[in-house]
């Protein structure tokens, strides 16, 4: 995979809630896991921010953006945050099923 080339990802919508405020909207997330999660890992050695974060352009559809993934533990992966523009202009939300490319 050449340096231009976008990682590819199909992964769930899923909503995170603050436990102390559980009436807060929250965050809309996907998980990006297994062997993409490595290939970025390598991708981005030397260019990791505070708390492992690794700078990305992101594409979902039509929509394009420029975020941050961090890392997750429990997946071993990433977890890519979803903005609500995004969401919007793409009709999507929690529970659906998307595909996003990202570059490093």
């Amino acid at each position: 995979m050449g340096q231009d080339d976008p990682f590819e990802v199909t992964a769930r919508i899923w909503l995170w809630k603050p436990a102390l405020k559980p009436q807060a909207s929250g965050w809309h997330f996907l998980i990006i896991d297994g062997q993409t999660a490595v290939e970025i890992r390598f991708a981005a050695l030397g260019r990791t921010g505070g708390f492992g974060s690794i700078k990305v352009a992101a594409q979902i559809g039509d929509t394009r953006w420029t975020t941050s993934i961090f890392p997750q533990r429990e997946s071993g992966g990433f977890i890519l945050p979803i903005k609500a523009e995004v969401r919007k202009r793409e009709g999507i939300g929690e529970g659906d099923d998307v595909t996003v490319e990202l570059r490093v």
